[in-house]
């Protein structure tokens, strides 16, 4: 979609069906923000879709192979997208033209669990609630200077600097925001933080090393040109807007549709309807054996710690998966959801719940990234990086590592290394700039 017009209304009938809906979900104690449902036919959602969710961001051919890779999937019959929902206030959603009643009943119940998250986990508190504004933002000064530097320039570099968007620290802004002298009146029990000064704080550059937050110490320090550290900074924002989602896909997805089974199940539904939302349901909460569908697991998990007598509304506020798992995740529950049931290793050794579990949460750690740190920036005194994987037992995939050394060397100027292991072995991966290599 190269713009974007302001949404037709739903049709009455379908209005009436998420004032209802939007009625009862608050009833039942969920609280959201306003959400603004947008009717799009199918091709323009995979394409709204490959924009992470927005009608506008910075042109990228990386987009467009999104797009053709959803839209691919739709003609084939081989996925199909049911609900697409933007943490941003005030919300936005989009419905599929042509769905059935059923199916758009399901969607908006989903997604005002959805938002409902968004607005109450704690990890999303430092989120930029305008981003719909801010992406439009960044893709007029990603336009501008193309006008002004020339297509191939901001291509090329864009493309350097998104391959490093994984290079961000997870956990900073929320750092930043326990740091501030607010956060004290808060747990007293004072008016919450105000979040502009927390999404500013957030964006702080942690100077000193060694560090996580390497591409925050990319754009403080890197020999840049001006527009070239906008863009940089443009990225590492938008990598950290992102970051909350990686963090509870599990806990987001699961809360999203317990709800939507709570409500539709509640009264939404006509009789006519219920064998088709039942399938639908089950269809997206199937999961093969040893395979993790987070809608699934998410589900489950909230369902378990309310027979348990747990506050279902407090753990959605407090948690991330990793926590949530673990708090949650006891025998009880795993005798109860085919992930957990004992299984048979490579090896041929009998993996029990507990060691299932114990991979999950490896697995989920740091938002299912590899944590690596940023430990010295003039190594072998000679201005080179130098970083540290810090091994959970999973090991890099080393052309990727690679090709992501090849990026901080380019955007660096000068040699990088990073100091990892492969099957139990220490092991360094180098990479030198463009230039470096051709002049050797």
């Amino acid at each position: 979609m190269s713009h974007w017009q302001e949404p037709e209304a739903l049709p009455q009938r379908l209005e009436e069906q998420r004032k209802r809906i939007e009625q009862l979900a608050r009833a039942r104690g969920l609280d959201f923000f306003e959400t603004r449902f947008v009717m799009l036919d199918a091709t323009d959602v995979n394409a709204v879709a490959a924009y992470g969710g927005f009608p506008v961001r910075h042109p990228s051919w990386r987009f467009g192979m999104e797009w053709e890779r959803l839209e691919k999937g739709r003609t084939w019959g081989l996925s199909k997208i049911y609900e697409l929902v933007v943490n941003n206030d005030p919300a936005w959603a989009y419905l599929v033209r042509g769905n059935s009643e059923m199916e758009q009943k399901l969607v908006m119940a989903h997604v005002y669990g959805h938002v409902d998250f968004f607005k109450h986990n704690i990890w999303f508190q430092t989120t930029d609630r305008s981003m719909v504004d801010t992406m439009a933002s960044h893709g007029a000064l990603v336009r501008a200077l193309v006008d002004e530097h020339g297509h191939d320039a901001i291509e090329n570099f864009m493309d350097v600097a998104l391959s490093l968007d994984n290079l961000v620290d997870p956990w900073l802004p929320m750092r930043e925001r326990l740091r501030t002298p607010q956060q004290a009146a808060v747990r007293a029990g004072a008016p919450a933080l105000d979040l502009e000064t927390v999404r500013r704080r957030s964006m702080v550059v942690e100077e000193h090393l060694p560090t996580f937050d390497v591409l925050g110490y990319l754009v403080d320090r890197a020999p840049l040109l001006a527009w070239q550290r906008e863009l940089l900074r443009m990225v590492r924002a938008e990598a950290h807007y992102f970051m909350p989602q990686r963090l509870t896909k599990i806990m987001n997805e699961g809360w999203a549709s317990y709800w939507h089974s709570k409500l539709l199940t509640g009264g939404v539904l006509n009789a006519s309807e219920i064998i088709d939302f039942a399938d639908c349901h089950s269809g997206a909460t199937a999961a093969p054996a040893g395979r993790l569908n987070p809608y699934k697991l998410g589900i489950e998990l909230y369902r378990h710690a309310e027979r348990k007598g747990l506050d279902i509304f407090r753990l959605r506020r407090a948690h991330h998966d990793v926590t949530l798992l673990d708090e949650l995740v006891d025998e009880e529950f795993a005798h109860s959801v085919e992930l957990f049931a004992p299984r048979k290793g490579q090896d041929g050794k009998l993996i029990s719940w507990r060691e299932t579990k114990e991979s999950l949460l490896r697995e989920l750690s740091n938002g299912g990234l590899p944590r690596i740190e940023l430990v010295e920036d003039n190594h072998l005194q000679r201005g080179e990086l130098l970083l540290r994987h810090h091994h959970d037992g999973r090991d890099l995939d080393s052309a990727a590592a690679q090709r992501t050394l090849a990026g901080l060397a380019s955007v660096w100027g000068r040699g990088v290394h990073l100091d990892t292991e492969l099957k139990g072995t220490p092991m360094r991966h180098s990479a030198v700039p463009e230039a470096l290599r051709a002049a050797s």
